[in-house]
């Protein structure tokens, strides 16, 4: 058994599957704990399965209903869907170890729910950035090599930035993953610039288009890059350092940054993105293809209550969010004009 002990996986899918596969195949020994029922019996039958077109394997691992697992838990990964990260941690909660934790590897500021939840001191935050979906009970597709850029595409960290012996060793068994994966002091500022991705993200699937076409959109570029702006200006007002990673420099969208440089940053996330195999965001597959309701609430929700506190502005992020709640609610169709309604709120 690898150093550390157990690790739970607390959600076994698109994040969740990948990582935790790649961690029992390197030999860790980990716990997945999910909701869907069917999915928990699969892999305790046959295992949990990797398909291509990144890697194809499958790992024998134990799984578990939420209900079901037994404490003291010492180290929880929480890769669940933003909107479902209170509900998960007030299970975690009464299970945790007194010297346990609970990082966030999800999309999101939801390390902040976390520590409201279980305190500062036992929470860690996470930053991640792959593709992957879940595509049946006991498999999950991991969709995008991007991970092999320059930059890690998994990032662990105390919330203060302190260096630790726990988040050094959970940044060296990520590496089953991500050879670079790694404790950083600046987590924090890799998840504010991965949640004005995300933003960008959402924007693109107002529209029922592939998100380099929707992202191009010479009529609506303006818009996109006052949205990145207005996340980052929130960001910095939080006093956060946003921190580039393999599909977004958030540098060029900073306050005082000039407008020429953001142009040519979105280029080069468009450039970066025109061959990926996955060819449009999970936000839209949760619009379009599941019909479920989105990690909206949950991503832009904690943005626009941290502009609100640091008296911050957000107009764009508050009707991108109206729209996508929109479009949840089958009142409003994915379509070009849906996109030209956010570009409407853009400040002139």
């Amino acid at each position: 058994m690898a150093e550390g002990g157990r690790l739970v996986i607390w959600g076994a899918g698109a994040i969740g599957g990948t990582l935790g596969a790649h961690l029992a195949r390197g030999g860790h020994d980990v716990l997945f704990v999910d909701q869907d029922a069917a999915h928990v019996a699969a892999i305790l039958r046959h295992g949990l399965r990797i398909a291509g077109p990144v890697a194809e394997f499958a790992v024998r691992a134990s799984a578990r209903l939420p209900d079901e697992v037994p404490g003291p838990l010492a180290r929880v990964l929480l890769c669940v869907k933003a909107q479902d990260t209170g509900a998960a941690v007030r299970t975690i909660a009464p299970r945790l170890a007194p010297g346990g934790y609970v990082a966030s590897i999800q999309n999101g500021l939801c390390e902040l729910a976390i520590a409201n939840a279980v305190g500062r001191a036992r929470t860690l935050g996470g930053f991640v950035a792959f593709g992957a979906a879940r595509e049946a009970p006991g498999v999950v597709r991991f969709l995008d090599a991007r991970r092999y850029g320059p930059h890690p595409s998994l990032v662990v960290g105390e919330m203060d930035g302190r260096a630790s012996p726990r988040a050094a060793s959970l940044g060296a068994a990520l590496r089953a993953f991500d050879p670079e994966a790694r404790a950083s002091d600046n987590v924090l500022g890799y998840v504010w610039s991965k949640t004005a991705f995300s933003a960008l993200l959402f924007a693109t699937a107002l529209v029922d288009a592939p998100l380099v076409e929707v992202l191009a959109s010479p009529p609506h570029r303006p818009a996109l890059i006052a949205l990145a702006r207005e996340v980052l200006a929130i960001a910095a007002a939080d006093g956060a350092r946003p921190q580039a990673f393999n599909d977004f420099d958030p540098g060029p969208f900073l306050p005082g940054a000039g407008g020429g440089a953001a142009a040519r940053a979105l280029d080069e996330t468009i450039a970066r993105n025109r061959d990926s195999p996955k060819t449009h965001s999970g936000f839209w597959r949760d619009l379009k293809v599941l019909r479920r309701k989105t990690e909206a609430d949950g991503l832009l929700g904690p943005v626009l209550r941290i502009g609100r506190e640091r008296g911050v502005a957000a107009p764009l992020t508050a009707r991108l969010l109206a729209l996508v709640r929109e479009i949840e609610e089958d009142t409003r169709p994915q379509a070009w004009a849906t996109l030209d309604a956010l570009a409407g709120a853009a400040p002139t």
